[in-house]
């Protein structure tokens, strides 16, 4: 028996947000197409959108504050929802950091600026789908280091372009991705780029299924 896989490829363009629907074991790689681009990460369960992935719980489950290859995302109901797979990049990632929302640009000083909390809600809704809680997101490349003295620090992202971190779902899930819009402060250097969402899904080569013997059938 054989695997074979069938590729879909979706753009983010900068500081707008993408939703996708996945299978329990497709792969979905996030690409920073240009370099220095900031993605929130968030994941529903197909389910019930109430359960969603959390980064508190996902950190009490690895001890880390920061994701590694091999990690799961769990959600607040403490399930795995997702892996971290693959990393191409140079693993600086955050979960510590709330997504954006119109609050954070008005205390900034901008009024209707984009954001990833609008970001989510309105990728989620070209899917038909609505939610109240905007989940604290898995900031993909973005580089929060935290100093000994517990203070942190809002520096660009080191991601090149081309980098990509690989997730594989451990549910049937609906993945958003925001391409953060922040251009107040240099965690995406000069300005936000796009990012990329390509998902793998493996499935049986029925071609070979079809040639098996029979007895080999159950």
């Amino acid at each position: 028996m054989k695997l074979r896989s069938t590729t879909g490829y979706l753009e983010v363009p900068a500081g707008a947000g993408r939703a996708v629907q996945i299978c329990r074991g497709d792969r979905l790689q996030v690409i920073d197409v240009d370099g220095g681009q900031v993605g929130d990460l968030f994941a529903f369960a197909t389910a019930d959108v109430g359960e969603y992935l959390s980064a508190s719980h996902t950190r009490t489950a690895t001890g880390s504050l920061f994701p590694q290859i091999g990690d799961q995302f769990v959600t607040n109901r403490r399930r795995p929802i997702l892996t971290l797979a693959e990393d191409t990049s140079p693993g600086t990632h955050d979960m510590l950091i709330a997504a954006c929302d119109p609050e954070r640009y008005r205390k900034l000083g901008v009024d209707d600026h984009n954001s990833c909390a609008a970001n989510l809600q309105a990728a989620l809704a070209e899917l038909g789908l609505v939610t109240d809680v905007v989940p604290q997101p898995v900031n993909l490349f973005m580089n929060i280091p935290v100093s000994a003295e517990g203070t942190l620090s809002w520096l660009p992202a080191v991601s090149r372009s081309g980098d990509s971190v690989t997730l594989e779902a451990e549910m049937d899930c609906v993945v958003v991705v925001s391409a953060c819009p922040m251009d107040l402060n240099p965690i995406n250097g000069d300005r936000p780029t796009p990012l990329a969402l390509r998902i793998t899904t493996p499935h049986i080569d029925t071609e070979e299924i079809r040639a098996w013997p029979t007895h080999t059938r159950h």
